[in-house]
């Protein structure tokens, strides 16, 4: 429950401190004394959007707090502990803060938190049913909404929500991917085509420095054996003036010469080695020039061969050295593309399997909701004979749609349908009610299905608005009733809702020569009298009147 709010520098509020009970609180004030931006303040606190407006005239800030009992809040204290804002002593303290450059910051339990954060915890802790929320009703999806709370469906909506997304998320990928499958079949058809031509350079032995090597010589064999020849010559064939004969000479001189000088024992050494190295040279080229043949058709084939890489480098905008990496991942675009085609057939059976199962959750979620609407109308169809309309009948028809593909929330229209008088048929509520029925309805509504809500507090916001006399009495005994087991704060301008309050709250304004501020104060039981007979009687308060408001209070505090 909402223990305590303190509130600084907002609008008409300087600072407010202000404790609240349990049961059924009810806030009363002449109209403009500031009842509205008490809401407000909660409403900031927990993520509502800022704006600097709200500060109060010459204040760099205004801070907002709330202070929580989560005792009989078990979801807010698992929400709080899974996402690291654990509370200690079942205490939970929310702070908001709003700054003039139109920034704001937020605080749970002392550590900064996102506007995100706080509207998520504020579902756990508090339910606002504002004067307005008969107009929300004329909603389809406000309708679906109670409906569901009522049937406890949340997780039900959870799971059949769940796959609503994995069908759709499947789908769009499916689609996208089958949109496509023209093109990448065109896609397909030219990568086939270009590695076939690749492949015919037999990637696997391909070596393009090799092949220009082999071209080279063959291109220029005629020449390299003609030169080669002519050096066989100079090195040995030339009998006379080889350089094998003249080195033989030299060695034969020398040899003659060394008796004479021991010196030239290691000049001879050499010429017998350089006439060796000559003798090898001579027999391995001449062994090459032996084994060389012209060959015109293998010169062609070349030319050829180096024609295509030539050309398919260029197509491909790489060196020719590099047409092998091509070739590979040209083979794994085409293997890409087999994926996805396997894809297509894979997500087929997978989006067709979630509609099916979406569509059996969808029959299970019809089926509660069916039932609990059922048991809703006779409910709020009593409520709204006890407010005054004694031949009103409601009823909640929910009617399964044939669709094709799944959608959020389920497949069922849900329409709330009502009779004011007897003999009429049911007719939508937006179609049959009048401004002050369809008042009463929303409120007949909204306190039947309150019960259903999880949060430990309820904020009712004139909701009692267009009613009055036995019917408004009636109202502040059903918000006194749900008092009993939940914290109930009410804004109120009706004496005979505030009578039936546990706690009576009093809004009013204080004014200086420069500036006027609203407060709060708890009402004493004497202070209530004279509420509740100003309530009652306007300006002139006679003493009968403060007799009448006494006797309602005594009354209204006794049930």
């Amino acid at each position: 429950m909402l223990q305590n709010i303190t509130i600084l520098n907002l609008a008409v509020v300087d600072a407010l401190d202000l404790n609240l009970d349990t049961g059924l609180s009810v806030l009363t004030g002449e109209t403009g004394a500031g009842k509205s931006i008490l809401l407000t303040a909660i409403g900031l606190a927990l993520g509502d959007r800022a704006d600097a407006a709200y500060i109060r005239p010459d204040c760099p800030r205004a801070e907002i707090n709330l202070s929580f009992d989560l005792s009989d809040a078990p979801a807010a204290q698992d929400w709080l502990e899974n996402n690291e804002f654990d509370a200690t002593d079942k205490l939970c303290l929310i702070r908001r803060t709003l700054r003039q450059d139109g920034k704001s910051k937020a605080y749970i339990n002392g550590r900064p938190a996102t506007l995100q954060s706080l509207k998520l915890l504020s579902s756990q802790l508090i339910e606002i049913h504002g004067q307005h929320a008969h107009l929300t009703l004329l909603d389809n999806a406000e309708q679906s909404r109670l409906i569901d709370n009522y049937a406890k469906n949340n997780d039900l909506l959870d799971d059949i929500n769940q796959m609503y997304l994995q069908w759709r998320a499947d789908s769009h990928e499916l689609t996208a991917l089958i949109k496509s499958s023209t093109e990448q079949s065109n896609q397909e058809d030219l990568f086939t085509y270009q590695l076939n031509e690749l492949q015919e350079l037999d990637l696997d032995n391909y070596d393009y420095d090799a092949l220009i090597a082999e071209h080279t010589k063959l291109a220029n064999l005629e020449e390299i054996l003609n030169r080669g020849q002519q050096q066989l010559n100079l090195l040995s064939d030339n009998e006379q003036h080889s350089a094998n004969q003249l080195i033989n000479q030299s060695i034969s001189a020398i040899n003659d010469l060394i008796p004479l000088a021991k010196g030239l024992d290691e000049p001879n050494s050499l010429l017998i080695e350089a006439q060796i190295q000559i003798n090898e040279a001579t027999q391995q080229l001449r062994h090459f020039l032996e084994s060389q043949e012209l060959d015109p058709q293998r010169l062609q084939i070349l030319d050829e061969q180096i024609g295509i890489i030539q050309n398919l480098s260029r197509k491909h905008h790489v060196s020719p050295e590099t047409l092998p990496d091509i070739a590979a991942q040209l083979q794994k675009n085409l293997e890409g593309l087999s994926h996805s085609s396997e894809r297509i057939d894979s997500l087929k059976i997978q989006v067709d399997l979630q509609s099916k199962q979406y569509f059996l959750l969808a029959d299970e979620l019809t089926i509660t909701r069916k039932k609990s609407a059922k048991k809703l109308s006779l409910l709020i169809s009593a409520m709204i004979k006890e407010l005054g309309m004694p031949q009103g009948e409601f009823s909640i028809r929910v009617e399964p749609q044939d669709i094709e593909h799944p959608k959020v929330n389920g497949v069922d229209k849900i329409e709330f349908l009502v009779s004011a008088n007897k003999g009429l048929p049911l007719r939508p509520l937006a179609k049959v009610a009048s401004g002050g029925e369809l008042s009463r309805i929303s409120l007949a509504i909204q306190v039947t299905t309150c019960h259903d809500t999880n949060a430990p507090t309820m904020i009712f916001d004139e909701v009692d608005s267009g009613i009055g006399g036995g019917i408004a009495e009636i109202v502040g005994q059903k918000l006194r009733t749900l008092g009993d087991n939940t914290q109930v704060l009410c804004v109120t301008h009706l004496a005979q809702v505030a009578t039936q309050a546990h706690q009576h709250l009093f809004v009013y304004k204080e004014s200086d020569s420069e500036m006027t501020t609203s407060n709060v104060r708890s009402l004493s039981t004497e202070q209530r009298i004279e509420e509740t007979a100003r309530m009652l009687g306007g300006v002139n308060i006679t003493q009968s009147t403060l007799a009448h408001a006494e006797e309602m209070l005594n009354l209204g505090m006794q049930k």
